[in-house]
């Protein structure tokens, strides 16, 4: 995914009431900028660190920057890493349509936000001749505690743990069910962060063996785009 203009670079003041961040521009002004991030962030919010945002192009917008790129710190060195968790549906996506995504390789299309389960909307369900309809769950991640191991969950998921339990009762009631990890850095493995919320380590782990079927993909990352690049294994027992 090719970001559609050149991104702004600025450096981080402070993230605030999640959605906030202020940045300093290399003018010397200082904008706030939108951060499409719920999440706790971990590792990538130290003051100072260089960042880059795309422009709002809506109109009536409220805020003109969308922070899209960290430029982290990380255990095995400074590298770019994607924060924007709006990203991974449009990456999956754009995978798919260019046949970069093995596991779904057999299937012809993509539906988005489909309803399923209890309350919950599937990121996307694959449909092809003959095939059952497969239900896709596209989670992002970009916790790197580490060198090399991307994890998952940065905070508690309660949400996430509620998605894998209903993924894994479409497996049991005979459907297929696939969820894809979009790392939005580099890295080398994938694992569960179970300290950080036990509950969605034993919902992870539960419909593994119902037969939910993980996958994740690192990206490669620059100031130009960001892309699915190659699967990285899972090391979580299960």
């Amino acid at each position: 995914m090719q970001f559609p203009h050149v991104l702004v670079e600025g450096r981080l003041v402070r993230r605030y009431k999640r959605f906030l961040a202020d940045m300093a521009l290399a003018d010397g002004s200082v904008i706030t900028a939108h951060c499409a991030n719920p999440g706790a962030m971990l590792g990538l919010l130290a003051p100072g660190s260089r960042v880059l945002l795309s422009r709002a192009t809506a109109p009536g917008r409220k805020l003109a920057y969308s922070w899209e790129l960290v430029e982290a710190d990380l255990p095995g060195g400074p590298q770019w890493v994607g924060i924007n968790t709006m990203r991974p549906n449009a990456l999956v996506a754009e995978a798919f349509r260019e046949g970069r995504l093995p596991v779904l390789a057999r299937y012809g299309a993509l539906r988005p936000e489909v309803r399923y389960g209890r309350a919950s909307r599937v990121d996307f369900l694959a449909t092809g001749e003959g095939l059952a309809p497969c239900h896709v769950e596209v989670k992002n991640c970009h916790l790197m505690r580490r060198a090399g191991l991307a994890e998952f969950p940065d905070c508690k998921a309660a949400r996430s743990t509620r998605h894998m339990e209903e993924l894994a009762a479409v497996v049991r009631a005979g459907g297929r069910a696939v969820v894809v990890i979009v790392v939005q850095m580099r890295a080398d493995a994938f694992d569960v962060a179970r300290d950080i919320d036990p509950a969605f380590a034993h919902a992870f782990r539960a419909a593994r063996e119902a037969g939910v079927e993980v996958h994740v993909h690192r990206c490669w990352i620059d100031e130009a785009g960001v892309t699915i690049a190659d699967a990285i294994p899972v090391i979580t027992p299960g």
